[in-house]
């Protein structure tokens, strides 16, 4: 089900660095591989770093995020496990202490997705940690040639920390309303769906119906949320089938303000679109090209991005199937080719060669995270693979022009949940600091405008995580701003 990966630069050079999350034995006794730390030259050029301090966590490794949980400025990590989760402290330079026990957030289940997000935007990021289901090696069913199904009686509850600003944590879950639903989860993704000023999450279920915890969080109060994925029609598909639900992506996918979701699914079963139709999500699959072509492979990572900077949100899938029945040549009887779309018209068509790759690139995928590791302007990817070597791509695409902005909040940290506005040519645009999305992975949170043809980008504006909005003007093209909180742009 393993393993995730990072984007988030540890070492504050001003360069996306990896982190590489590993899996291990479950019957064969003793600690896994340990987790990987690689640094970037600044030219997508990457070393691996010999003493990572905790980072090399030997657990039996699921997912990470990224995310300054502590306001100091530097970027830090929450590792997922088959078994307790760690939070990662950097001390500044890219070595980390592990500060699970003293912060609290050692969930001792099964986590998968994990998101920092400021949900009571107090000015500091609380998480919300996904867990997948009940599961010990010695209880497991008997499942020939196939990985096993979850079933609804191995459903658990998800974990909701709020952050009490003093690098500690208090476990809200359930008296924020998490004990209202359960599920098999494997993604999430976190936006204001509604539209209200407060960040509301979604959950990817795998074989139960999706959650969309809508933040019912009065100002000043203690959190709360309360699951609506049923009443606003993304629960299931539009047959009332709940699907493997995996990967998920969160944009605005027609330019109408609305957050979008995508959800990546098993093989012969599509994805599933929902379109925000402001009150309420519309299942339109089948309308933007996915009702045929996505049922190839089994899809786990997913990111959309505009990859050649045309101004439409393209899409990469890292798949990899789950039963014994080989159907490309190679050891791995799992591995599948991955896929790129690029969005035509409002529709998705398949790129050829698969994949996107003049070699074709035939692994059991998982994780999948996104951005420029090279800063040309272009979105590069990081692929983790089952029992393989991560794929680093590079986008030597043909290109428009860009712009990319880092958003920081008050305390120069990178404001997860903001929300960037911009009119490039007659288009009124949004993008998102972003980084839990996907499927076990954490993207570079900057911020990233394809231009097409157009110079420069107007009328930009920030929606903070608390709610204000500050007006910062015009940008030329091909160049990357800084937007602070209270402090104007360089």
């Amino acid at each position: 089900m393993g393993g995730g990966v990072a984007l988030a630069d540890v070492d504050d050079d001003g360069d996306l660095d990896a982190y590489l999350v590993q899996g291990g034995s479950l019957t064969g006794g003793g600690e896994g591989p340990g987790n990987e730390l690689y640094l970037n030259d600044g030219q997508g050029r990457f070393e691996l770093v010999s003493d990572p301090g905790d980072a090399a966590d030997r657990g039996y490794g699921m997912g990470v995020t990224a995310g300054d949980y502590d306001n100091d400025g530097d970027l830090d990590l929450y590792v997922t496990n088959w078994g307790p989760n760690v939070l990662l402290r950097n001390d500044g330079g890219g070595r980390f202490d592990d500060v699970t026990a003293a912060a609290g957030v050692g969930d001792p289940g099964w986590g998968t997705a994990a998101a920092f997000l400021d949900l009571d935007a107090d000015g500091d990021l609380d998480l919300f940690v996904v867990n997948y289901l009940t599961y010990s090696p010695g209880s497991a069913q008997d499942c020939v040639h196939t990985y096993c199904g979850p079933t609804a009686d191995d459903a658990t509850a998800d974990r909701l920390y709020r952050n009490n600003g003093d690098a500690t944590f208090t476990d809200v879950s359930e008296t924020a309303g998490l004990n209202t639903a359960f599920g098999n989860g494997l993604g999430i993704a976190g936006a204001d769906f509604d539209e209200d000023g407060r960040l509301d999450l979604f959950v990817a279920n795998d074989g139960m119906p999706n959650q969309l915890w809508l933040n019912d969080t009065p100002p000043g109060a203690d959190l709360r949320f309360r699951d609506e994925a049923l009443l606003w029609g993304c629960a299931m598909d539009d047959h009332g089938f709940a699907k493997a639900g995996m990967g998920v992506a969160a944009a605005d996918f027609d330019d109408d303000g609305g957050t979008d979701i995508l959800v990546v699914n098993l093989g012969r079963q599509t994805d599933s679109f929902y379109r925000n139709a402001g009150t309420h999500f519309v299942d339109s699959t089948s309308r933007i090209g996915l009702g045929v072509s996505s049922r190839r492979f089994t899809r786990f990572g997913v990111a959309l991005a505009d990859f050649d900077n045309d101004g439409d949100l393209d899409m990469y899938q890292g798949n990899g199937r789950i039963d014994h029945s080989p159907e490309f040549e190679g050891d791995d009887p799992f591995a599948e080719p991955n896929v790129l779309y690029r969005r035509i018209e409002g529709a998705y068509e398949v790129v050829s060669p698969e994949g996107g790759t003049d070699e074709p690139l035939i692994h059991t995928s998982r994780g999948v995270a996104m951005g420029d590791v090279d800063d040309d302007g272009g979105i590069d990817l990081v692929v983790v693979n089952k029992d393989a070597r991560a794929y680093l791509l590079m986008n030597r695409a043909p290109r428009g022009n860009w712009v990319r902005f880092r958003v920081l909040n008050r305390h120069g940290s990178d404001a997860i949940g903001a929300t960037v506005w911009g009119t490039v040519d007659a288009t009124r645009q949004r993008r998102s600091v972003q980084t839990a999305t996907s499927y076990l992975a954490s993207h570079d949170p900057r911020v990233h405008f394809g231009l097409g043809l157009a110079t420069g980008i107007a009328d930009v504006e920030v929606r903070w995580p608390t709610g204000e909005t500050e007006v910062f003007g015009d940008f030329e093209a091909d160049r990357t701003v800084e937007l602070r909180y209270g402090a104007g742009w360089r």
